[in-house]
């Protein structure tokens, strides 16, 4: 009864067209009421509780950062940078925009701001040089869900809050799995445009690559400090968001000199608007989440999977099913704080590695980002690209398809994920 009235009250109050963090309250105030427990000061307690945590400084730092490379120059530069390296072979421009996002993945942890800012540049070109609108724009948004693998990562820091797991590790053990999305989806593009009859773009001169690199070369260090200073403890993700904020704010203001003071106050303005959003959401989840733990619901979930508790890898495909369902109709932020909680006691009482299950989680939050019909990157995509959503759907779907296997492949064996991760922590 505990999961029906949960579950009928948070979908009840989304359907009615509230926000989501507004159908969290409305969900807890409902849990409340049925155990007996409803006091307005429990609320106010929880969400200012949920909103105060060390780790989520990161969220406001990360945002600022991906505000700050995309208007100071340094995510063109990435762009240019592959586009000299791989730009030349057959489906060219199609490699470029899956390195690029790579790269982006690295400096920003937003899909959205990366996928927006590699369809304007890339999309265009490749439509020019030959290739279908539909693939490339679908190619530019499977490669904007790398952001939340490859850390930074704001799904990381969200989902180890949420989850109580070590958000340093969950960075660490990530970098693999984000790559392993983007050879996929070189294999794929590999497939996609074997026949298409598109134009080869001319090779770059070993000058010019020296240039690109020489020119991006402060933009490409930025996710050497990442992985340096998280590996040997140098800093927290939380301290890494500063150095991460002020170090692209140091090279697009001095070194590329592309933004001046009169640029600052709007993209603070955006980033605290966007981190305003993403904090009461969590603030919100967060009560949701202690009700969760109070009324047991937890344990009631644990009894409904137990038939599959023994067979760690069919649990899995149980619950990355779920989470793919889940996906087509919640935004990834919201689907981490609602479904962390419920899950987190059923992995433990499996003996499944948290942080192996976290980077799966989020790879399948992600992936959720360009599933129809709420998949906020494909229609951002699809907006900056200036295509219809039904071509946009069909061009995405081989991409889509390629990830999704990549996730049943670390499903399968979980050595590709926890092997790096033991290494990159040692």
């Amino acid at each position: 009864m505990t999961i029906l009235i949960f579950t009928a009250s948070l979908l009840g109050a989304m359907a009615l067209g509230m926000p989501i963090a507004f159908a969290l309250l409305v969900c807890g105030v409902a849990l409340m009421l049925h155990i007996g427990l409803f006091d307005s000061q429990i609320i106010a307690q929880n969400l200012i509780n949920g909103a105060d945590s060390f780790p989520l400084l990161a969220v406001p730092f990360f945002m600022l950062a991906g505000e700050i490379m995309n208007a100071g120059g340094l995510a063109r530069r990435i762009v240019t940078v592959a586009m000299t390296l791989v730009g030349h072979v057959r489906g060219g421009l199609g490699y470029v925009a899956i390195l690029a996002s790579c790269l982006l993945a690295s400096l920003s942890g937003s899909a959205v701001a990366d996928a927006a800012a590699l369809a304007a540049l890339i999309v265009p070109m490749m439509v020019k040089a030959g290739h279908s609108r539909a693939h490339a724009a679908g190619l530019v948004a499977a490669g904007g869900i790398i952001a939340p693998v490859i850390p930074p990562s704001i799904g990381f820091v969200i989902f180890g809050v949420a989850g109580g797991v070590s958000i340093s590790k969950l960075f660490l053990a990530g970098i693999v799995p984000g790559l392993m999305l983007g050879v996929g989806l070189a294999i794929a593009w590999w497939y996609v445009s074997r026949n298409d009859g598109s134009e080869r773009q001319a090779r770059a001169s070993l000058a010019e690559v020296g240039k690109a690199l020489v020119d991006g070369f402060w933009a490409l260090m930025l996710p050497v400090i990442i992985v340096v200073g998280l590996r040997f403890g140098i800093f927290t993700p939380t301290e890494a968001a500063v150095v991460v904020a002020v170090y692209a704010l140091i090279v697009a203001t001095f070194v590329y000199k592309e933004l001046t003071l009169k640029d600052l106050p709007r993209l603070f303005t955006s980033a605290a608007i966007t981190t305003a959003v993403v904090m009461f959401l969590v603030a919100a989840a967060l009560v949701a989440s202690w009700l969760i733990t109070v009324a047991e619901i937890t344990h009631d979930i644990v009894a409904m999977v137990q038939p599959f508790i023994e067979n760690k890898t069919l649990l899995m495909i149980v619950i990355m099913l779920l989470v793919v369902i889940v996906g087509t109709a919640l935004d990834m932020t919201p689907t981490i704080l609602i479904l962390t909680p419920v899950l987190m006691p059923v992995i433990k009482a499996a003996g499944i590695d948290p942080v192996y299950f976290g980077v799966l989680f989020i790879i399948n939050n992600a992936i959720g980002l360009i599933t129809p019909p709420v998949g906020t990157v494909l229609n951002v995509v699809c907006g900056v690209s200036k295509i219809s959503m039904e071509e946009i759907i069909k061009g995405v779907t081989p991409f889509m398809i390629a990830q999704l296997t990549v996730l049943f492949l670390l499903i399968l064996f979980p050595i590709l994920v926890t092997g790096p991760a033991r290494w990159f922590a040692s």
